[in-house]
């Protein structure tokens, strides 16, 4: 804390992330279950975009979008769990002002930006079911570029604006947020004035961020349910429904704990309950995408028995 010179009030130079628990012997136990899921989040990840890297025949427009969501998945849990880790052994669990900004900033960005890609990669099961004769043409790798720039730009300006509202807010202690990492309603909660505003504001934006996205997704599974049940032939109806199974499974991963994170009342805020949900969608979301892409697609297993030395890799 800090003192405006000629002003009787403190504001906050910095924040105490609470963590889960206070307790050394609790905090020990909690660093040895979650080194391994950070871990293994960050080489399954790295491993898929490796797999698609190195094999020619995975370099397709479905396959460059889980190497984009694999990216963000690695760039969204390497934002709060390291530090988190960290807090956990050590003594301090502070955390700068700037410094809690910038994790705000990069985790939203990072979240809406896998919530947009979501709507890209469903855009693309439509296209390669509806349209396959057309997918390779409709989807053209220009294309593909600028829609995955696309959701990193929605994602990075989107962010910038829930970010700004946030942070801009005064602090004037307490300083204690009671979250493993500065999540907005959590840092929010602790503003010394009235945030109703800024809380319609950041409704508004999880609308856009979180409802929008979902209803193009359904519009798109939609038609491609229509599209599957013309097809005649039973086998190549199951192989076209489970060319989706492992997009719908990773939607509704992500989709379920954000939605219930940011599209309630502030009324209904429960920071012990809201720190596992957002463990869930923060740690072992980015743990479960490569786990269900893998145990559910023949091409990557293919590509990785290559990689071990079972097959030729086409470089």
């Amino acid at each position: 804390m800090w003192m405006i010179p000629g002003q009787n009030q403190s504001w906050v130079s910095e924040f105490i992330l609470l963590g889960f628990s206070s307790d050394p012997t609790n905090n020990s136990i909690l660093f040895t279950v979650f080194l391994p899921i950070y871990l293994s989040s960050v080489l399954g990840n790295g491993l898929i975009i490796m797999l698609v890297s190195l094999d020619t025949q995975l370099h397709t427009p479905m396959y460059f979008f889980l190497c984009v969501l694999s990216l963000l998945d690695m760039g969204y849990v390497s934002t709060t769990i390291p530090q988190m880790l960290v807090h956990l052994l050590a003594h301090s669990q502070t955390i700068s002002f700037a410094g809690c900004w910038l994790q705000m900033y990069v985790f939203g960005a990072l979240g809406i930006a896998e919530s947009t890609l979501f709507v890209v990669m469903a855009y693309d099961r439509y296209v390669a079911i509806c349209y396959p004769l057309r997918y390779t043409v409709i989807l053209n790798w220009g294309l593909c570029m600028w829609l995955a720039a696309g959701t990193w730009i929605c994602g990075f300006f989107s962010s910038l604006l829930h970010t700004f509202f946030t942070m801009s807010l005064p602090y004037c202690g307490p300083n204690r947020v009671n979250h493993y990492f500065c999540e907005g309603p959590s840092v929010r909660s602790l503003a010394c004035m009235d945030t109703h505003v800024i809380e319609m504001v950041d409704l508004v934006l999880s609308v856009f961020v979180v409802v929008t996205p979902i209803s193009l997704i359904l519009a798109s599974y939609i038609h491609i349910a229509m599209a599957i049940l013309k097809i005649k032939s039973t086998q190549v109806r199951c192989k076209a429904f489970s060319t989706c199974a492992s997009h719908l499974t990773v939607v509704t991963f992500f989709y379920a704990p954000a939605s219930y994170i940011y599209m309630r009342p502030n009324s209904s805020y429960s920071s012990e309950r809201d720190k596992l949900v957002s463990l869930f969608y923060n740690a072992f979301t980015a743990l479960f995408n490569p786990v269900v892409y893998s145990l559910r697609n023949k091409d990557i297993k293919r590509a990785f028995l290559k990689v071990m030395g079972h097959g030729r890799v086409e470089w």
